[in-house]
């Protein structure tokens, strides 16, 4: 399983119902609620219903001041319709009778934190949830409000010019931890390692077979057409084809030493409706080395070292 499977991103547990006792049993024990935010109030409070019993978070414990833009408005009132998680603070009861748990989505959020900065290491695997995608990368949540970066890049060995390629937001996906600035409390993510290596998606595809594709580049000697997310191939020059257009296309070649798929695009189709399912090759586990090249490979190796002193499996015992 993840590394993250006790601190899980929010929205990843199943809503439910709690009782008064339940929520007084959490308050001594620590236990961790969720529940959606219904609103933010005008003193920037956030109210939830637990089932029955309400639930209060203060401004002051709705973000954990290391989180970026922690300080910002927007910060709470993003929150609001989306589930989130809590500690209970205390139980308080009105001159009415009406209970309402006081929470914090802070304490949970610098619990959470503290763990990762003290248990994770670079290639540990995480379940993460996509927050929101920017140009430069897509912001997860890797564990009860937790956010880490994404870097484009990162995200897969195909060329990809935004996230949304790729992710929607609220969608849930796998990635694995790339560094730890525990100084600045920040987290950065890879995702490409988890989806194959060259040899794993090439064997999917043989010389002769037509396959659907995606126009993810247009060059003067050729475009490039992503068969999968972390495979393209190479086509000669299209005047009729730009970025993001769907194509059947024809495999001439697959040259594994040039990590090389010649193809000829055969004609448009449709637009897609919306990112592909993701396959994973790796779902969980703790990564020293992956490599992406083919071995023999004679173009530069694409390959990430997330621990220096692992050794590389390439390598025979004794060389």
């Amino acid at each position: 399983m993840p590394e993250n499977r006790l601190w899980l991103p929010e929205g990843s547990r199943p809503l439910r119902t709690y009782s008064i006792a339940e929520i007084r049993a959490a308050a001594g024990t620590g236990g961790i609620l969720e529940g959606v935010v219904e609103r933010c109030d005008v003193s920037h409070a956030l109210h939830l219903d637990l089932g029955g019993v309400r639930g209060r978070i203060p401004r002051e414990e709705a973000v954990a001041p290391w989180i970026s833009g922690a300080g910002r408005e927007i910060s709470t009132l993003s929150l609001v319709g989306r589930p989130v998680c809590a500690a209970v603070l205390s139980v308080e009861a009105d001159a009415k009778g009406t209970v309402t748990a006081v929470l914090s989505r802070r304490a949970v959020q610098e619990r959470a934190m503290a763990w990762m900065e003290a248990e994770l290491v670079p290639g540990a695997v995480l379940t993460c949830r996509v927050l929101r995608m920017e140009r430069f990368g897509a912001f997860l949540d890797i564990g009860c409000g937790v956010v880490a970066l994404l870097p484009l890049d990162r995200i897969c060995v195909s060329r990809i010019a935004h996230p949304r390629e790729r992710f929607r937001e609220g969608q849930r996906i796998l990635a694995a931890v790339l560094s730890i600035d525990r100084e600045r409390h920040r987290i950065t993510m890879t995702h490409r390692e988890l989806l194959g290596t060259w040899m794993e998606e090439a064997s999917r595809f043989a010389p002769g077979e037509t396959v659907r594709g995606i126009v993810r580049g247009v060059e003067p000697y050729g475009c490039f057409i992503e068969l999968t997310p972390n495979l393209s191939g190479l086509s000669e020059p299209r005047d009729d084809l730009s970025p993001g257009d769907a194509v059947s296309a024809l495999i001439k070649s697959v040259r594994p030493e040039r990590t090389k798929i010649k193809l000829q695009p055969i004609c448009r189709l449709p637009p897609p409706e919306g990112p592909d399912p993701l396959r994973y090759q790796i779902t969980d586990g703790v990564l020293d080395r992956w490599t992406w090249s083919p071995p023999g490979c004679t173009r530069p190796v694409v390959e990430t070292v997330f621990r220096p002193e692992a050794p590389d499996p390439g390598e025979r015992a004794g060389d």
